[in-house]
């Protein structure tokens, strides 16, 4: 089920990876093992044959995201499917989360593009779209000005891009990562990038398909009516985006993954290395006066997350298990906007470094950068200290629900 281009006309043959138990294994997901299953059966010289014994069982009509099929296949309805090993037998999870970490990533990525274009065409739209006066303009006969001149406007066009311009550079932070891991000689250096972009997964996937999917919906905003209408853009790019925090493992998935494992991997190693990097991140920023107001919320923010980190892991260390996820999501959320003012720390230290000697064009783009990160910092950032707050109560609101009481 929910198999993304499970089916089509598209290609000569379509390879699916399936995870399938062999009789007689390990009971639970130690029996799950990963095979190879093509569409059609491939002979040893490559050509293409007959039926895998792979149907369509149905499509799945989606809310967005049309121009993919989405399916529900059956395997072997006629005992003729065959499937190839990958790996060892038994493994299959393992192999199938390396997979995923990658799509994960991905996912963020795309919610990214889609939030991105929605803010651009709402900027441009913005730009042109003339209607009502400054505020202090007395005199009726004045012509309107385009609608970017309200302050209300600029709000909305200021949180997408402080949105979709973090989460960019919180992706191509995760692909750096890779890259580093995959070129260096050195095991230590390969390790702790690694490490690194396994905490962060959950992130790049998470973050951005909650607040690109919001970027969206602000995008709709801007253009009010119009926007939603199929006479623009916006509301196609909210609709694909809205699958985004459900696809390759809800969000609330991501969040159990990051504070039940990913944040107490190897005795905590990979958060004290984000630690690091964004210390470093500071200690850059400190360079440049103009980022002062900056670099103390970043700190304060730092601090913030470590206190209910430590919080959180003593109240699993003391068997708290479900007190101890109750909230991961508002974890999630909290650990997200600490990294995301980490990825705009980076952007801002550089446009500081750039705008004095930038003309043109290229002083607007690092202006464009500050400002970007000056909102980020003044109307996202504070919102990590009431999350703080209910975290560190190791609050249970949502277990002592009785089911009847729904």
């Amino acid at each position: 089920m929910w198999i993304s281009a499970g089916d089509h006309d598209l290609a000569e043959n379509i390879v699916h990876l399936v995870l399938a138990k062999i009789p007689g294994g390990p009971e639970g997901v130690k029996g799950i093992s990963l095979f190879i299953v093509p569409k059609y059966q491939v002979d040893h010289e490559g050509r293409v044959g007959e039926s895998n014994d792979v149907a369509l069982a149905g499509l799945n009509h989606k809310m967005g995201y049309r121009g993919t099929t989405n399916c529900m296949l059956n395997f072997g309805e006629n005992d003729a499917c065959r499937g190839y090993l990958v790996g060892v037998v038994h493994h299959g999870l393992g192999y199938m989360f390396h997979m995923m970490n990658e799509a994960r990533i991905g996912v963020g990525l795309g919610a990214t593009m889609m939030g991105y274009a929605g803010y651009l065409a709402s900027l441009d739209y913005a730009k042109q779209r003339p209607q009502g006066r400054p505020v202090d303009a007395k005199d009726p006969a004045s012509p309107p000005v385009p609608i970017i001149a309200h302050a209300d406007v600029r709000r909305m066009l200021l949180a997408q891009k402080s949105y979709v311009e973090g989460a960019l550079s919180l992706c191509l932070y995760c692909a750096r990562l890779l890259d580093e891991a995959q070129q260096t000689e050195d095991a230590d250096t390969k390790k702790r990038n690694l490490l690194l972009l396994d905490l962060l997964t959950p992130i790049a996937k998470a973050w951005p398909s909650e607040f690109c999917l919001e970027a969206n919906k602000l995008g709709i905003q801007v253009l009010g009516g119009y926007g939603y209408t199929r006479d623009y853009p916006l509301e196609r790019l909210y609709r694909d985006n809205r699958l985004n925090p459900i696809h390759e493992g809800t969000n609330g998935i991501q969040s159990l993954d990051l504070l039940g494992r990913k944040v107490m991997a190897e005795k905590g190693l990979a958060f004290r290395l984000m630690m690091e990097r964004i210390g470093d991140a500071i200690g850059e920023a400190k360079a440049h006066p103009v980022l002062e107001e900056q670099v103390a919320a970043m700190q304060g923010a730092v601090d913030l997350l470590s206190r209910v980190t430590v919080k959180l892991v003593t109240a699993a260390h003391e068997g708290k298990t479900e007190a101890f996820l109750a909230n991961s999501h508002e974890y999630l959320l909290l650990m997200g906007h600490v990294v995301m003012a980490w990825m705009w720390l980076r952007q801002a230290t550089v446009a500081a470094a750039k705008i004095t000697d930038a003309v043109g064009d290229d002083r607007s783009f690092f202006a464009g950068k500050l400002m970007a990160a000056r909102y980020f910092f003044i109307h996202e950032l504070p919102k990590t200290g009431p999350q703080a707050a209910l975290l560190a109560s190791l609050d249970t609101t949502v277990l002592d629900m009785p089911n009847e009481g729904f």
